[in-house]
């Protein structure tokens, strides 16, 4: 049996999660950080609501209140081109 894909992006399912609490007994941010569980791509607004569950049920702590969710738009607008490398012709 496949097991439950918490966070798509980092590819952590659920019971790494549990595996990663019950070998180092860690705090909700610590279990984040350790799995990576959120920090994907998409920054946790995907899976941030299954993995504030599954963190409050393991560590019994209540994570959107210890863990903020971080947003982090780009600085400034950059066009496609500019990200190709691609020398404009002046």
């Amino acid at each position: 049996m496949q097991d439950l894909v918490i966070c798509r992006c980092e590819e952590v399912t659920l019971s790494d999660l549990k595996e990663t609490a019950k070998k180092y007994d860690c705090t909700a941010r610590e279990l984040k950080l350790r799995t990576r569980a959120g920090m994907g791509f998409c920054g946790g607004r995907t899976c941030r609501p299954a993995i504030d569950r599954v963190l409050m049920d393991l560590t019994k702590e209540d994570p959107p209140n210890a863990i903020p969710l971080k947003v982090a738009p780009p600085v400034r607008p950059i066009s496609l081109f500019d990200l190709g490398g691609v020398e404009k012709d002046e």
